[in-house]
């Protein structure tokens, strides 16, 4: 490979990698390694429509890396993260929720709805309460441990928790793939996981793509450019609210201040062709106020 290898962490190069239905085996693969559902959920993984459905013309749209439908009909949603972004947990509450409601319509028999999953890989550490690299969240009863439901299910697999040394685990695998820094990493991960070394020859394949880069390349700029942004954006909100909070408080200016900048952001952003919808999720603006930043 004459150039350095896309990383796979890059989500333009994961949806290529995972969201490619000419290669479900490698997703299903890496579903069956984090999720513990019945073998015949995986005898048909049908990949769909990545974007949540919204109500009213102002409620945040979302858009999922990859989803899939499971032979039961179970959703799962596959996210990476490669940047810790302001109320990362609730977004991810949010879609889940989504994904619930969006399979029923007004008068449907709440018995339609079939189990939602969630599974976040995160490029940072998300959950610093353990130094488990995989958590799974469901509705429990925290002091007698039983269920409520199943119908909802969140996963964090995060990448700074990866132990050196392999577990025995398939997800350790794939994983490690996620995180490979070099070529030799890749090479060593396929010479002992066949759907692995699949995913290795894709990904020098993709490398050695001119297209392919330029769109991976732009995502990663565009991603630094929205980091920097919200980083400038979150001191001039904490400014401005010192600044205010002299008259009405200190926690409401901050946040006052804190959306004039991001409103700011979004007006940059907007001008260099950014989508509402990469915006509302860069910047935790509701889809509608950045629409009327438009007019």
């Amino acid at each position: 490979m004459n150039k350095p290898f896309l990383s796979p962490r890059n989500d333009a190069v994961f949806k290529m990698l995972f969201g490619d239905g000419r290669d479900i085996d490698l997703l299903t693969d890496f579903l069956q390694s984090a999720l513990n559902l019945p073998a015949e959920d995986y005898e048909e993984v049908t990949l769909v429509d990545t974007h949540l459905s919204r109500e009213n013309l102002g409620d945040k749209l979302g858009i999922l890396d990859v989803k899939v439908k499971m032979h039961s009909g179970k959703i799962v949603d596959v996210e990476i993260q490669i940047c810790d972004l302001p109320q990362l947990r609730e977004r991810i509450v949010f879609y889940l929720a989504k994904m619930i409601t969006e399979q029923i319509g007004e008068g449907d028999d709440y018995r339609k709805i079939q189990r939602s999953i969630c599974i976040l890989i995160t490029d940072f550490v998300l959950v610093p309460e353990n130094g488990v690299y995989h958590n799974r969240y469901t509705l429990h009863d925290a002091n007698t441990s039983s269920e409520f439901t199943d119908l909802m299910e969140i996963n964090t697999l995060e990448l700074p928790k990866l132990p050196n040394n392999e577990d025995g685990s398939a997800l350790w695998d794939w994983l490690k793939f996620l995180n490979a820094r070099s070529e030799e990493e890749l090479t060593m991960l396929g010479e002992k996981n066949t759907q692995v070394k699949k995913a290795v020859a894709k990904l020098i394949a993709l490398s050695a793509d001119e297209e392919a880069r330029m769109l991976a390349e732009s995502r990663e700029k565009l991603r630094r450019d929205i980091s920097a942004q919200v980083l400038d954006a979150e001191e001039k909100g904490r400014v401005k609210g010192r600044e205010e909070g002299r008259e009405e408080g200190r926690e409401e200016g901050w946040v006052k201040g804190q959306e004039a900048a991001l409103l700011s952001v979004a007006r940059n952003m907007l001008k260099c062709g950014g989508s509402v919808e990469e915006i509302a999720q860069a910047t935790g603006l509701q889809s509608g106020k950045i629409r009327a930043l438009m007019h």
